[in-house]
């Protein structure tokens, strides 16, 4: 198991570590946060929600600044000072008692999760060689996943208990994970700044990126599977099938743990930009079987029959997953030049915090208000996006290819 999770010694495996520590701290809070601020603070739960879409709109437009930084100052060093941000951040959650002050709280941890999520990709691109950088990607979310599985069941504990003090703990013990998460990163050896070149073009370059901007839309896209399996899977099944209520928790249980074992595995087919493309549009033809499979699960034959249906729709869906993952993380990186890889990634990561803010509108209308149409859209949509790629990398590589020329 060991073997699976954690890449080799060196400086991938303090990356891990890293990975691992402010994971266990992060499990507890997502499972926890929401009642926290609705049961404790006393916040309406439009309001939360306005709030968290307040928040990682900011995080998306940080993005490419703070990755350009990290590209500027040297990417370990802000990587240390915004895991250090990220912790000050959550303890500032212990202070909100209303509104506003969530708001500001929530807009400081998602600026800071979102470029400590560009630093440290910065990171792993100046210590690990350009072919293994995808192989330690999928250690990094075995890891991470493993780190939220752990860390989840603490927050089950303070859900148990169900008091302020139950809650703040959980608070606390996220913002010392993500200070543990800085002597981590600091551990690791120092990366030097990129030097500014005189006349070597603009600032924030990956804004002129016509080709990279295409997949990176695309594979926001293709991220929207993040709320389908946290808010659109449960509720379609308990709403819309005859399964039983427990199936939402053993389909959480079945996406975590097959990452945790398959994602390295499922990596190791990715190995350069044309590997990396077959891989993602088989992940889109996986997750189109995916979503017909959960239409398919409403057809009520039986409660078991719906069972059988949506583990299987599960399982094709975090296969799916695995692939579209390890295609985009060689295609992020392979596609941007390597003095600009902060603000690049800090770039591609937007999709994550878009994802995160239009996914729930966008799943909740197509799969719970529309139903088994729907699903086959959404399908449709993951594979199109899938395909699409293909040819915005090439795109992107010729684009390359005649900068190159023409320097």
């Amino acid at each position: 198991m060991t073997s699976r999770l954690l890449p080799p010694a060196g400086p991938a495996r303090g990356l891990a570590t890293a990975q691992l520590v402010n994971s266990l701290g992060d499990g507890a809070f997502l499972v926890t946060s929401a009642l926290y601020f609705s049961r404790v603070v006393g916040l309406p739960a439009t309001r939360i929600g306005l709030g968290l879409t307040l928040a990682w709109a900011v995080g998306a437009l940080a993005g490419v600044p703070l990755g350009q930084l990290a590209d500027r100052r040297g990417p370990r060093t802000v990587a240390v000072l915004l895991a250090a941000a990220t912790g000050a951040s959550v303890a500032s959650f212990l202070f909100v008692r209303g509104f506003l002050p969530f708001v500001l709280a929530a807009c400081c941890y998602a600026t800071a999760q979102t470029g400590l999520s560009a630093a440290r990709q910065a990171l792993l691109s100046a210590l690990v060689d350009r072919g293994d950088r995808t192989r330690v990607l999928a250690h990094l979310q075995s890891t991470l996943n493993a780190g939220l599985a752990v860390g989840a069941a603490f927050g089950g504990v303070a859900l148990h208990y169900g008091t302020r003090t139950a809650y703040l703990a959980v608070f606390a013990l996220d913002a010392v994970a993500f200070l543990f998460c800085a002597l981590a990163l600091m551990r690791l050896p120092h990366v030097p700044p990129r030097p500014v070149v005189p006349g070597g073009g603009p600032r924030f370059a990956v804004l002129r990126d016509r080709p990279y901007a295409v997949i990176t839309f695309l594979n926001t896209l293709l991220l929207l599977r993040m709320p389908l399996i946290s808010l659109a899977v449960p509720l379609w099944t308990v709403t819309r099938t005859d399964a039983p209520g427990w199936l939402v928790s053993a389909l959480l249980v079945l996406n975590t743990g097959a990452v945790m074992l398959f994602q390295v595995r499922t990596a190791s087919a990715v190995r350069d930009l044309p590997s990396a493309r077959r891989t993602v549009a088989r992940g889109g033809v996986l997750m189109l079987a995916s979503c017909a499979a959960f239409a398919l699960s409403a057809a009520g034959a039986s409660p078991w029959a719906a069972v059988g249906v949506l583990l299987v729709a599960g399982g094709l869906q975090v296969a799916g997953e695995m692939m579209q993952s390890a295609g985009a993380w060689q295609i992020g990186f392979d596609l941007a030049p390597a003095d600009q890889q902060g603000q690049y990634q800090g770039f591609f990561g937007m999709g994550v915090p878009l994802a995160r803010m239009l996914g729930p509108l966008l799943l909740t209308a197509l799969v719970i208000d529309w139903g088994v149409p729907g699903w086959l859209v959404l399908g449709a949509l993951f594979l199109g996006a899938g395909l699409a790629l293909g040819p915005a990398v090439r795109w992107a590589e010729r684009s390359n290819s005649a900068l190159v020329a023409a320097g």
